[in-house]
């Protein structure tokens, strides 16, 4: 219908002109009438031109719709009262297609901002990159695990790790990574995954990474206390016996003074005998007990208190134990009007054994300091640090540190830390070690 009013108009305009150029001859060959014969041709020229200019009117609005079309800018109007009648089916049929598209647009967009909000409400960090390394997108979750504002290529991770950035780098799609990331306060477990695809003839690489290093402690912990369940039901049930029937045979072979009876020569040696067991099996007991901790740690009993009368009470309990050491002791907390939501028996603990820990490990130290530090971390979490300036802690130990019996200590029994680390995992937290020896040692509580 536009075609045809363009054509109708067109022919028209044709015959307009041709009528005028014959009434333009016929007055110039049979008439003396030059002013009329002037005002003919320049109608004629004048309708050329109205010509000229209606047909490059509508190649311009083409043009301009097809220009629109390939710069996606649906903005551009096409209604025009100057124009006349024969553009308006024209002009209608071009807005119609702006609209269409301008409908098709919002919904990409629309789909676009959907597809952003899940992947980066997701839990899971996600990291789409090219084979160069160029960062196309990087989701929350990722950036709070690598504790990392923005990412622009995989290469810069290589701050972070090396062999982290070299093996993304290098992944195949499909392949299954476990990457170990030593943080500066934090040791990471990252459990990676790959797939492939291509976009726009460029082929991307997509992993998900996940730290996975508390839910391996948590299971480590379960299985070590599922351990220690049956070893002490075990040996509790062998060691009782054997505890009260050396009691009662230690008994009987002695009289009420606690001497022992002469009348069988042996007499002496198996009294000894019997007393060694009994003293042994006692031992034993005593030591079940303490790896029963482990099993049975109370809920913790959350109220919101400020660090600050937490911090105050550890350096009432150490103060004098670090003055018979000469041991400095400073406190920081940023704000100081900090506050925790934790069960403040069991935190305490933990500290105590922490501070424990720090005084025997700064004892050979030229200038022996110990601090206690609150702050928060850069999701805003509170997190509390111990920091020793002692011998420290090689790598090969710090990874055996919390495993329950492991200790360097001649009298230790091995379970402190597995206790302080249990207890962070009830507060949903979680405990870390880094150390540089004999430079500094730092146990961060995370909350």
């Amino acid at each position: 219908m536009v075609y045809r009013s363009f054509r109708i108009n067109c022919a028209i305009r044709m015959i307009l002109i041709g009528a005028t150029i014959c009434l333009f001859f016929y007055l110039l060959f049979r008439t003396s009438l030059f002013a009329t014969i002037f005002i003919v041709g320049m109608l004629a020229i004048f309708q050329f031109y109205l010509l000229f200019k209606y047909v490059e009117k509508t190649n311009r609005d083409l043009s301009r719709f097809l220009l629109s079309i390939r710069y996606s800018d649906f903005t551009q109007p096409f209604t025009s009262s100057a124009k006349g009648s024969a553009f308006d089916e024209l002009n209608i049929a071009f807005g119609e297609v702006m609209q269409a598209f301008q409908r098709a647009r919002m919904e990409k967009e629309e789909h676009f901002r959907y597809l952003q909000t899940v992947v980066q409400h997701v839990g899971i960090g996600l990291i789409a990159f090219k084979g160069d390394g160029e960062v196309e997108l990087i989701n929350n979750a990722a950036k709070r695990t690598l504790k990392i504002p923005f990412l622009r290529s995989i290469k810069q991770l290589g701050s972070i790790s090396e062999e982290l950035a070299e093996k993304l780098l290098h992944v195949k799609a499909g392949e299954k990574l476990q990457i170990k990331v030593q943080l500066p306060d934090e040791t990471l477990l990252l459990s990676i995954y790959a797939t492939g695809f291509i976009l726009r003839r460029q082929r991307y690489t997509l992993v998900s990474l996940q730290n996975i290093q508390s839910e391996l402690e948590e299971k480590e912990m379960e299985s070590w206390q599922n351990l220690i369940r049956v070893l002490t039901h075990e040996i509790m049930n062998s060691i009782t016996p054997i505890s009260s029937l050396a009691s009662t045979a230690s008994s009987l072979l002695t009289d009420e003074d606690g001497n022992v009876d002469t009348d069988i020569e042996t007499i002496g040696d198996v009294a000894n005998a019997v007393k060694t067991i009994q003293k042994r099996s006692a031992g034993l007991i005593n030591f079940v007990e303490d790896y029963r901790k482990l099993t049975r740690i109370p809920k913790p009993s959350f109220e919101v208190f400020q660090i600050k009368d937490l911090f105050e009470r550890i350096g009432n309990l150490m103060k004098d134990q670090l003055a018979q050491k000469l041991i400095g002791w400073e406190m920081h907390i940023d704000p100081e009007t900090l506050e925790l939501t934790a069960d403040p028996v069991m935190v305490e603990q933990v500290l105590i054994n922490l501070c424990k820990n720090s005084v025997e490990a700064v004892a050979k130290a030229r200038d022996p300091m110990i601090a206690l530090i609150a702050k928060t971390d850069g999701g805003g979490n509170p997190l509390i640090q111990i920091v020793d300036n002692g011998h420290g802690i090689s790598e090969e130990v710090a990874e055996k540190i919390f495993i329950p019996f492991f200790t360097t200590k001649k009298e230790g029994s091995g379970i402190g830390l597995s206790l302080s680390r249990q207890i962070m995992r009830l507060h949903r937290g979680s405990l870390t070690v880094n150390s540089t020896p004999d430079v500094e040692t730092v146990f961060t509580l995370r909350f």
